[in-house]
């Protein structure tokens, strides 16, 4: 008997909601007391982050299509207006719970740690006497108040900046009228301030910019009486838009649009939690927004700010326990790495083991008389990195080395136009990639020649060549000799530095030519071997699931019977455990210590199993607006390494792993009976020292 399919309208989840429901999870880690207390305060202030680019690029885009009258019904049946609703009213439940974790949990966790955020009422004479002091020797001197009148309309404030908005009675030195002013906090000022040692009655003891400000504001307005102080912000539509058919110098375009993000149209106002009524009216309407779009907050506006803070303290027992990263046992037998990529291919977990032999590399292309091409792409780099500094070196060398740089990688354009300007001074070949795709690959070719051939050496990776975020995020990377894989990678550089018709691969997997088309193959195939009765099994493990076409053929595939596991981080659109639909689907997603970000593709394949992992997520963006590179892991033992490191123990895992439900809620996954398993802490044990 055939079951019933649900009304099609109900097989997608909302992208944007999806969204929130992560920003949850991540709100949930501030609250598990089984975590270090500043890694808990951390997560509160990655979930604030969260939210500011969550408006700043997808609310801002539901708003325009609004506005341009370009609303319609998604896929997931919700139509702009109504989602923009929905969207208000779970934000404002986050950012209330944000504000009561903060004031309610963390901050007197911490005083019982004798780390303390003082509060006006708690300042002694001296540190009100070094207060006014800084006041008047670092604050006042940059801070330019603006008086609100007819001379003086409402300022275009940046976006994200803290401001303070003041209601003033008495006339001021040319007889005006005091009624309202703004006052901008320059970004050069440190939201934290350390308390002087010498003036600590304990440990660690901070102020809040935002309580100097409030308490000095009077000297800002002399003469006038202050009746009342306000923080607030303004986020505003921060994503880039280039007409790329007019674009004809992609770098000078990307900067002058630069420009104009911190001015975009306002989408959120964030204001404290005590100002009246008519003065939170008055900058609505002064920012064209509506109640929905204000949210009141008990503590500073502007949390993300406040995660430098966390580097001022020295204490270790509140964080992580610290850790080495190890190396592939191949590493550890042999310095020269050209040596030991020829013998095998050698798979990298990001950060379990370490970045630093893919760093290595480049230094040893620089000074091997042998090699004469190394090329890279760069998404997110950073300008002051070790890897950069290693493909200046090799320029300077006399090596032929070519960096196609993404300049659009999202909030990281500037660096990135530093970035490109910085190599091209050292010799370096700088490409900009493809005009209206996005390179997203992460991928290094370097050609050596031996014995009068030219041979080919690759690194292939989920993750930017970024040594600080290689800390951070779970990524996995490998070293391989393949000539096809080398000829496969040669060929796709040239496509993107050069102009020509579709590279033909042969391994690699990339878009958008190829990828969705091979991903849609091996499913079918999953699909075909359940009907023949044969055992079929899909793992993948991946950030996003939105991509529609790979969803229903995901669907089809489950009623065929196929066994599919999902580990999706962040977004999934996809339904679970709907009868007749996706019964034989489960997704999990993992929240916790390292931000998961390694791609990995199974397939049961009959028994001979595929396994690819590479840069691309499972999004329409990714599979056919950007270049991405997807690798196949062939060498049966790291095969096997990779199937167990990162899908089968993710799975297992019962202490930071979520199980989606069919209507979009995550539930966390309950030990049971079962002895805690914790993935993250696992591949730690397995590979890192602690």
């Amino acid at each position: 008997m055939t079951k019933a399919k649900p009304d099609p309208q109900s097989e997608f989840i909302n992208r944007e909601l999806s969204l929130l429901a992560f920003n949850r999870r991540v709100l949930k880690q501030a609250q598990n007391e089984d975590l270090p207390l500043l890694q808990r305060l951390r997560f509160l202030f990655i979930c604030s982050n969260n939210l500011d680019e969550f408006f700043e690029v997808r609310v801002a885009g539901l708003k325009e299509q609004r506005a341009f009258g370009t609303s319609h019904s998604s896929p997931d049946s919700w139509h702009t207006d109504d989602l923009l609703k929905e969207i208000s009213r779970q934000t404002h439940k986050i950012v209330d719970k944000v504000y009561t974790i903060l004031q309610d949990d963390l901050l007197p966790a911490l005083r019982s740690k004798n780390v303390y955020f003082l509060l006006p009422g708690e300042w002694n004479k001296q540190q009100k006497k070094w207060l006014q002091d800084y006041f008047h020797n670092e604050i006042l001197p940059i801070i330019s108040p603006i008086a609100l009148d007819f001379a003086h309309p409402f300022p275009r404030l940046v976006n994200k900046s803290l401001n303070f908005i003041v209601s003033l009675e008495g006339q001021d030195a040319f007889g005006r009228p005091g009624d309202l002013a703004v006052v901008h906090a320059p970004r050069s000022i440190p939201r934290v301030i350390a308390v002087p040692e010498e003036l600590r009655t304990h440990k660690d003891e901070f102020f809040f910019l935002t309580n100097i400000i409030s308490a000095f504001v009077h000297e800002i307005f002399p003469g006038m009486k202050v009746t009342g102080c306000y923080q607030f912000r303004i986020t505003r539509n921060s994503d880039l838009f280039l007409d790329e058919e007019e674009v004809e110098d992609l770098a000078l375009a990307v900067k002058t649009s630069l420009l104009s993000r911190s001015y975009g149209n306002a989408v959120r106002l964030e204001i404290a939690e005590d100002c009246p009524q008519e003065i939170a009216e008055y900058l609505l309407d002064k920012h064209h927004l509506t109640e929905n779009d204000m949210y009141r907050v008990n503590g500073p506006v502007n949390l993300s700010r406040f995660m430098k803070g966390l580097g001022l303290m020295d204490r270790p027992e509140l964080r992580y326990p610290r850790f080495t990263p190890g190396l592939p046992q191949v590493l550890e037998r042999k310095n020269n790495l050209f040596e030991a990529i020829r013998q095998g291919d050698i798979l990298f977990h990001h950060p379990f083991q370490s970045f630093e032999p893919v760093v290595e590399l480049i230094r040893q292309a620089t000074v091997d008389p042998n090699v004469l091409t190394i090329k890279q792409t760069l998404y997110r780099t950073g300008v002051e990195s070790q890897m950069v500094q290693a493909l200046i070196d090799a320029a300077r060398a006399g090596k032929e080395v070519t960096a196609v740089i993404e300049l659009r990688a999202r909030f990281d354009e500037a660096s990135n136009i530093e970035l490109a300007t910085q190599l091209q001074e050292a010799g370096v070949l700088v490409v900009f990639g493809v005009v209206g795709y996005k390179t997203h690959a992460k991928m290094t070719l370097i050609v050596r020649r031996e014995q009068k051939q030219l041979r080919y050496y690759v690194h292939l990776s989920s993750g930017n060549y970024h040594a600080r975020t290689a800390k951070e995020y779970t990524d996995i990377g490998l070293m391989t000799y393949d000539q096809v894989i080398g000829d496969d990678i040669k060929q796709i550089f040239q496509q993107l530095t050069g102009i020509g018709q579709e590279a033909q691969t042969q391994k690699i997997l990339h878009s958008p030519f190829v990828l969705d088309k091979a991903l849609h193959r091996y499913i079918s195939q999953e699909e075909a071997n359940a009907k023949a009765g044969k055992p079929a099994h899909i793992m993948a493990k991946m950030n996003a699931l939105t991509d529609s076409h790979i969803i229903k053929a995901l669907y089809l595939a489950s009623q065929a019977g196929v066994k599919i596991d999902l580990i999706v981080r962040g977004v999934c659109s996809l339904r679970p455990g709907v009868p007749g639909l996706s019964d034989n689907i489960q997704v999990r997603s993992i929240v916790g210590r390292f931000l998961e970000h390694s791609r990995v593709f199974y397939f049961l394949n009959g028994g001979d199993e595929i396994i690819y992992s590479g840069s691309a997520d499972w999004m329409e963006r990714n599979l056919y607006h950007r270049v991405e590179v997807c690798f196949p892991i062939e060498d049966e033992a790291l095969k096997q390494q990779i199937k167990q490191d990162c899908l089968l123990n993710y799975l297992a895992d019962n202490t930071e792993s979520w199980a989606l439900q069919a209507d979009g809620s995550y539930k966390r996954v309950k030990r049971g009976k079962k002895p805690p398993h914790s993935a993250q802490e696992t591949l730690l044990g397995n590979y890192g020292e602690r």
